[in-house]
Parts: C-alpha cells; sequence; structure tokens
C-alpha cells in the first residue's frame, strides 16, 4: 500500500510543478500576476524538483536565473535518488 501511495504522490507533485510553471510562463508571456518563487521552489522541494527542471528546460521558463539552473536540477537528482531508494526498500 505504502508503496503506491509514493508512487501516486510522486507522479502528483511533479505533475502540479509542471503545471504551475506552464502557468507562470502563460503569465509571463501575457504580463500578469506571477506565482510567486517561493511557491515554485516549494513544490520543487516538496518532490516537484524533476518536473520542474523538465519543463523549464522545455517551455525555456527561468532559464535564466542561476538559482533554478543550477539548484533545480540538483534538487531533481536528490528527489530521483530518494525516490528510487524508496521504491527498492518499500513492500510492495
Amino acid at each position: 500500500m505504502m508503496y503506491k501511495a509514493v508512487i501516486i504522490y510522486f507522479v502528483c507533485i511533479n505533475l502540479l510543478a509542471a503545471l504551475l510553471n506552464f502557468i507562470d510562463k502563460q503569465r509571463a508571456r501575457h504580463n500578469e500576476w506571477r506565482i510567486k518563487e517561493s511557491t515554485l521552489w516549494a513544490v520543487a522541494l516538496l518532490g516537484g524538483a524533476p518536473m520542474s527542471v523538465l519543463t523549464m528546460l522545455i517551455i525555456r521558463h527561468k532559464t535564466r536565473h542561476g538559482s533554478f539552473m543550477l539548484g533545480m536540477p540538483i534538487l531533481a537528482l536528490v528527489y530521483l535518488l530518494t525516490f528510487a531508494v524508496a521504491l527498492m526498500i518499500l513492500p510492495k
């Protein structure tokens, strides 16, 4: 049960990260109210970093921000490794 919950959480938090990055990019294009960087980081810290990195690269969002281009990939790697270890040790 826990195995499945970890997978569902990982998928949901990463979909949320992608959605928030996409919405922020659209708002930036239209000069509208933006999503706070602290919110993007919070979702990344909760496990959404892998999809945040992928989305940033695909839609070219936040690619001029050093903290996002350096910190986010490092965080994504940490979460991917943590996720892999969790799946190996959790009962199926």
